[in-house]
């Protein structure tokens, strides 16, 4: 009996000092998954460097895309980031997905636009002139983008070709509201941080382009969108206020769109940014794990 109990309690032992070092939650495991990032040059219909970061191993993996925001001034889009919202999508990878943020065309060294000189470089995310904007092109411009590169890895055998995530933030964002009008199957959700078209014209915080015409093609995108959404604003966004993002999100709605709603207190200086801030992860990712967890 004293040998049967000596060898239960080492046991009971061997069992606790096992759950001391073994990850004891779902953010304890993904803490400690290993991740391996990567550039890529996508061969598409137009090519573009894509920063892409995945689990180590072989996959399939699931795909999350990361669209990012607009500069209208080529100067500013010559000097974009190659990599942006680094630790965002290293989040997502450490969850299991393989991330890939493609850098728009018409940044970097593409970012050519010297008229007198006929020279324009492959920008296709101007909303023309505040008197008539055309949001609504631009947005499915660079929706086109995100089903290319679904095809594309898809085909790489690189993803499961299903169950895909796109997450955007600013242009991004409002770039994948236009891909959920599409509805495409393979698209499982899609996540937005400060989405729009048109924000602080002139330098001015919360003076829209053209914000009545805004909600207006917000409206049109949710007449066919039924891909689930989440929706995330933040209070002292200078380029998306509280009153016009209420305001798109009722439009979206009311035509039939699904999208769940969230505006998050005040960050930083200007809140439009907080996706790229290593600081708001905690603050986003238990809505973003929510949200996922009821899409199954």
């Amino acid at each position: 009996m004293r040998q049967q109990s000596i060898g239960g309690l080492v046991a009971t032992l061997l069992m606790l000092f096992a759950n001391l070092i073994t990850p004891s939650s779902a953010e304890d495991q993904a803490a400690s998954r290993s991740i391996q990032e990567e550039i890529w040059a996508l061969p598409l219909p137009l090519p573009m460097f894509a920063y892409l970061v995945r689990p180590v191993g072989d996959g399939p993996f699931p795909l999350v895309i990361m669209n990012h925001g607009v500069s209208l001034n080529p100067t500013d889009r010559g000097f974009f980031p190659l990599v942006e919202f680094r630790d965002a999508a290293k989040w997502f990878a450490k969850r299991g997905y393989l991330v890939v943020a493609p850098v728009g065309t018409g940044y970097g060294a593409a970012a050519i636009d010297i008229p007198e000189h006929g020279l324009y470089g492959p920008f296709f995310s101007k909303v023309g002139k505040c008197s008539n904007p055309n949001f609504r092109a631009p947005g499915l411009a660079v929706a086109q983008v995100d089903l290319w590169i679904i095809d594309y890895m898809t085909a790489e055998k690189r993803i499961v070709p299903k169950d895909v995530i796109v997450v955007g933030q600013s242009a991004g964002g409002w770039a994948s509201i236009a891909l959920s009008s599409l509805n495409p199957p393979q698209v499982k959700a899609i996540i937005t941080f400060a989405a729009g078209r048109g924000g602080r014209v002139d330098g001015k915080p919360n003076n829209n382009c053209a914000p009545d015409k805004l909600v207006e093609a917000t409206g049109e995108f949710g007449r066919t969108s039924r891909v689930p959404m989440l929706w995330i604003y933040i209070e002292n966004d200078t380029f998306f206020g509280p009153a016009l993002s209420k305001r798109m999100h009722e439009a979206f709605t009311a035509a039939g769109g699904k999208a769940e709603y969230r505006l998050v207190p005040p960050f930083g200086n200007d809140g439009h940014f907080f996706i790229g801030s290593p600081d708001a992860i905690p603050i986003w990712s238990p809505l973003v794990t929510k949200f996922l967890d009821e899409q199954g």
